[in-house]
């Protein structure tokens, strides 16, 4: 008789110190290891987890709202950088796998910074970047867009991971990208999971239609996790409560954190699951219809400045620009 596996699956419940990588880094660490002692293989953060979620987005223009701007940009992170090289040691440490997002700097403007999820295996090698292809709202005047570097499913011993941030949920396209891909987990990174933001609702749905299970993970923002100076902008800010969940691959939320507390949620997932759902819809192989729909996907980074005819290189050679 066949033997499907069972992994641990970890949504990390946390808030980050705002305005501060170094902060941010050390606490991501300490989770990714407690993640790894209660039995997970694979953690997941909220987007922008490191050093946060710009809350601070739709507010009207003020010094207040300029002086965060200005921290926050000053403190993105490149990739690989310090902080990146931190998270590797913990995850290879730990002997697990990580997906995190952060708030990634442009290393060539050094001006724009990026809403990424950052893909991390349990031997501490960076995966992959993955780049939101198109921030929300507000967020468009604090992120650049992404591109298709890191729109790609990674191979892992326990099953297939992938990863979204937030509304990539509601374009469909990037989640089809995935799915046809095979994805089998898939963690879906909010600023938090609640009704407003419609995180569960957009995570149950594309359990149902990759067939998989799908972490959806939320921040938590407090009033201690966010520097006094900028009190004014928490208060009237959007509440972050967390809510994270675990969906399994018909859609049903199988596991749920409490709202509004900080912990890690644990859950027992089982890949037969996965497989029995991936017989009845496989969107990218046997349920599909190349023949009249198809998907391309340009893989290439990013580049605005190019000197004469020549095509750059990739700036990062530990961060893949494209998959089979």
């Amino acid at each position: 008789m066949t033997e499907f596996g069972n992994i641990t699956v970890a949504a990390v419940q946390a808030a980050p110190q705002w305005f501060d990588s170094a902060a941010s880094t050390v606490k991501a660490c300490s989770l990714i290891n407690e993640a790894a002692a209660g039995g997970a293989q694979l953690a997941a953060f909220g987007e922008t987890w490191l050093p946060g979620y710009p809350f601070f987005a739709g507010e009207r223009d003020s010094p207040l709202v300029r002086r965060a701007r200005a921290e926050y940009l000053a403190n993105a992170i490149e990739i690989p950088g310090p902080e990146t090289d931190a998270l590797c040691s913990a995850a290879r440490e730990a002997g697990i796998d990580v997906v995190i997002g952060v708030v990634e700097l442009d290393s060539t403007t050094r001006s724009t910074c990026y809403c990424t999820l950052l893909f991390i295996d349990s031997s501490g090698e960076i995966m992959s970047r993955h780049r939101k292809l198109k921030p929300t709202g507000a967020e468009r005047t604090v992120w650049g867009e992404g591109d298709g570097v890191g729109l790609t499913v990674h191979q892992r011993d326990y099953g297939r991971i992938s990863g979204l941030n937030c509304f990539e949920h509601i374009m469909m396209l990037p989640g089809y990208a995935l799915a046809a891909q095979g994805t089998q987990i898939h963690v879906s990174a909010w600023p938090t999971v609640d009704s407003s933001s419609k995180g569960e609702l957009l995570s149950r749905a594309f359990a149902v239609q990759a067939g998989c299970y799908v972490v959806a993970v939320g921040t938590l923002r407090t009033t201690e996790s966010v520097p006094e100076r900028f009190a004014e902008l928490h208060e009237s800010g959007w509440t972050f409560s967390g809510n994270s969940c675990i969906v399994d691959p018909e859609g049903e939320v199988v596991a749920r954190a409490e709202g509004g507390v900080e912990t890690i949620l644990l859950h027992d997932i089982s890949m037969e699951s996965v497989y029995a759902a991936k017989v009845g819809r496989d969107i990218g192989g046997h349920y599909s219809r190349p023949d009249i729909l198809s998907l391309n996907v340009n893989r290439k980074p990013l580049f605005r400045l190019r000197e004469g005819d020549d095509s750059p290189e990739p700036d990062n050679p530990d961060v893949e620009d494209g998959v089979d």
